[in-house]
């Protein structure tokens, strides 16, 4: 039997928008000559989503081979794309960095690649799509005061 489920607030726009990066990531052909040309689109408030990644060391080896591999990819070169806003990057102790990125939906292939070729073998990834809550959880914090 199928049923329906009614979503509110965060929660809905949770859904709604992973829904809408999926229908982008999936919605055509997973071809090259689908893809959007890289560094094509750029954020603005209808299109923007929150990227938080994880990049996660390789504590197995030394710090300088690590830097050595990702100098040898070419990571920082690469990394962010052109035209990717970086909201914040920290050092994570014990973990690694973490790096949160503001793009439009339809690039977010465009990172993963990126990541992919760069990134790999000097960090582990995690991908959490995130969305700025701020303005609200404080106002809901003055409400309550």
């Amino acid at each position: 039997m199928l049923r329906s489920v009614f979503l509110f607030g965060p929660a809905r726009l949770a859904v709604l928008s992973t829904a809408l990066g999926l229908a982008l990531l999936f919605g055509g052909k997973a071809d090259a000559q689908n893809a959007p040309p890289a560094g094509s689109a750029t954020a603005t408030p209808d299109n923007a989503i929150l990227l938080t990644i994880f990049l996660k060391h390789d504590q197995s080896r030394p710090l300088a081979e690590l830097n050595a591999q990702l100098a040898k990819q070419g990571f920082y070169k690469a990394f962010p794309p052109p035209g990717v806003e970086v909201v914040s990057w920290y050092v994570m102790m014990g973990v690694g960095q973490v790096v949160t990125l503001r793009l439009p939906a339809s690039r977010l292939r465009e990172v993963n690649r990126v990541l992919e070729d760069t990134a790999w073998g000097a960090y582990r990834t995690e991908f959490y799509a995130t969305y700025d809550y701020k303005a609200v959880g404080l106002g809901e914090h003055d409400k309550a005061q």
